[in-house]
């Protein structure tokens, strides 16, 4: 499958990903400009940028992208140079490359925030067509464990189920549009220990009467909050497939070369990342 076809796959299924793509490259490389590779969240790298050295660089920061949401131009460059990072640009010093420097574009892709409206009269229909137009995944039915926010506006057709599961999910934001008092009195009714989380009624006080205004309240409220789903897990560390691990690129070293520091040996994929660490141990024991 293309790498594009599978980032749209993953959009698809709400996966969030990290789109690589070598925009410039100094050779000796073996990658080549536009080639691309996708970052998954458990550190899984799909397609091509590089070898193993420059693929272990780009996933940990393509990583980093996933859990901060913020794009990034990576320069990856085998020169002795102090890494560097400012907004939008991350240089990173990797003595495993052939000699050639890589340039590439991190596209943090991160799911829109999803919201789930329960009901099918004018003001769930309204909730709908405004959310979409905000940018919102709008979704009906019961909500998923990513969901950001669950407004029931059913007109008391099964609010009791749908609001328990949603406090039950964990949803950030479970809003109920229903007048004050017909509002207390589901709440009052719920069995869950924390109902009181629910919104009711639903969306900021800004004297809505249609359905389009009302609308425009629950989602004021819903931006005024910024409710946050459970984000999808980021591993923090590159994934490993042998016992040892490369202090200077975080690479399997199970099988390379070795040296003897401060009492222990220490392995690397390669003599790039040996000859590195025995130049200035202490940056990379630290």
């Amino acid at each position: 499958m293309a790498i594009l076809e599978r980032a749209d796959e993953l959009r698809s299924s709400r996966t969030p990903f990290a789109l690589a793509t070598v925009v410039r490259v100094h050779r000796p490389t073996s990658a080549r400009t536009g080639d691309r590779a996708l970052i998954l969240p458990d550190g899984t790298v799909e397609g091509f940028v590089g070898g193993a050295c420059a693929e272990s660089t780009v996933r940990a920061q393509g990583l980093k992208a996933l859990s901060t949401g913020e794009s990034t131009l990576l320069r990856i460059s085998p020169a002795e140079e102090p890494d560097a990072e400012e907004e939008g640009f991350v240089a990173v010093t990797n003595p495993c490359l052939s000699g050639g420097t890589l340039e590439i574009f991190l596209e943090a892709v991160v799911p829109p925030p999803l919201v789930c409206v329960h009901g099918d009269g004018p003001v769930a229909r309204a909730l709908a067509e405004v959310g979409a137009a905000l940018g919102y995944d709008m979704r009906a039915g019961d909500p998923p464990d990513d969901a950001a926010a669950v407004v029931v506006a059913a007109h008391g057709r099964d609010e009791e189920r749908v609001l328990t599961a949603a406090l039950r999910a964990g949803v950030p934001y479970v809003g109920l549009v229903a007048s004050v008092r017909r509002g207390a009195a589901v709440v009052a009714g719920l069995a869950a220990p924390d109902a009181d989380r629910i919104r009711t009624p639903a969306g900021l006080d800004i004297g809505a009467r249609t359905p389009q205004e009302i609308a425009l309240s629950v989602f004021a409220q819903i931006i005024a909050e910024r409710p946050a789903p459970r984000p999808a897990p980021v591993r923090a560390v590159p994934p490993v497939t042998g016992t040892a691990v490369d202090p200077v690129c975080g690479m399997s070293a199970d099988t390379g070369p070795s040296y003897e520091h401060a009492g222990r040996v220490w392995r690397f994929c390669g003599p790039g990342c040996r000859d590195a660490f025995a130049a200035d141990p202490a940056r990379y024991t630290m």
